[in-house]
């Protein structure tokens, strides 16, 4: 599939807005939308959104991948940013429904079709810097994406910061817009000082999340990630890996890992550790690199344990395997 992964758009797009009460979701064309140069989202960041994807099955129809949750986190940022409470029964219309618009569209797995819902803060007043929007936009974006492994498996390398934030630590359980740009520093940074594909941030030496994604490690039959508060995203990828992981009767431990500890364990003869998201799924993070040292994850090169998490994910996903989770919602 051409072109960089989410630059390609569906040619339109369900929206509504809200003044006072929801209007009716209309298809519209995808390639502008119209607002005020002071309206709020562009002066005091009031923006959320999701991203889930719709896979082509093996028997031919298309199924979107826990919607449910997605939706359940929109509202959830929504209302942490004080936009205007979504009513969750449209947006999930207005989400089969855009879907089902293009429903021969959707590629073959293991391409898919990218769903961006958007919600943003469209009240022109600059003088609201310290008070929420009264009026917003919701819609949704289609993006046919391929493969994300299609250029070869990834093996990243990370820089572990204990100073940088990725965002506010009562914020970071919101999916913002602000979070990801206040991010970008400290990636940027990264790449150029020491050739680092992401940041992972661990303020006070505990171990978070990187920019974009959640952080796993595995460690013989134990996976560990850091547990549920505010101040990292409640991932559905992560959700649905340690889910499976535990029904095959491994130890999930959701606990703080300190930077010690990641580093000491990391040398472990078939330690794996990895990102995951929406859009890879789970991505191998092969090299560790803190205060000028790097650090091999194993062998440092993508292993058994994370591939195998993301083909049976996969499996599912494509409908391969049946849904015994009720994940999939086939429009």
């Amino acid at each position: 599939m051409a072109g960089e992964f989410g630059t390609q758009f569906m040619p339109q797009m369900s929206i509504c807005h809200f003044d006072g009460g929801w209007s009716k979701e209309e298809l519209v064309s995808s390639d502008s939308l119209s607002m005020h140069p002071g309206a709020h989202v562009l002066h005091y960041a009031s923006t959320c959104f999701e991203g889930l994807k719709a896979f082509r099955q093996a028997d031919g129809s298309v199924a979107i991948f826990r919607m449910d949750k997605n939706i359940e986190r929109f509202a959830q940022s929504s209302r942490l940013l004080y936009l205007p409470e979504i009513d969750t029964e449209q947006l999930s219309r207005m989400i089969t429904s855009s879907v089902a618009h293009f429903r021969d569209q959707v590629p073959d797995a293991p391409a898919s079709l990218y769903i961006r819902p958007t919600h943003i803060g469209t009240e022109p007043a600059i003088g609201k810097a310290a008070a929420p929007t009264g009026t917003s936009s919701l819609y949704i974006l289609l993006s046919p994406v391929g493969d994300y492994f299609s250029g070869g498996e990834a093996s990243l390398r990370l820089l572990l910061d204990d100073q940088g934030v990725r965002c506010g630590s009562d914020h970071g359980m919101v999916k913002g817009g602000g979070n990801y740009a206040s991010a970008l520093k400290h990636i940027e940074r990264a790449k150029v000082s020491v050739n680092a594909d992401q940041v992972l941030f661990c303020p006070g030496g505990d171990v978070q999340e990187t920019g974009a994604a959640n952080f796993i490690l595995i460690d013989g039959d134990e996976i560990i990630t850091k547990s549920l508060d505010e101040s990292f995203l409640h991932g559905i990828t992560r959700e649905s890996i340690l889910t499976l992981a535990r029904e095959k009767g491994l130890t999930v431990s959701e606990r703080e890992l300190s930077i010690a500890e990641l580093i000491e364990r990391s040398a472990t003869p078939g330690c794996e550790a990895g990102l995951t998201g929406t859009a890879a799924v789970v991505a191998a993070v092969g090299t560790l690199i803190h205060d000028g040292v790097e650090y091999p994850v194993g062998t440092g090169l993508p292993g058994p344990k994370i591939r195998a998490m993301r083909d049976e994910l996969n499996s599912i996903q494509w409908g391969q395997t049946p849904d015994t989770r009720q994940w999939l919602t086939v429009v």
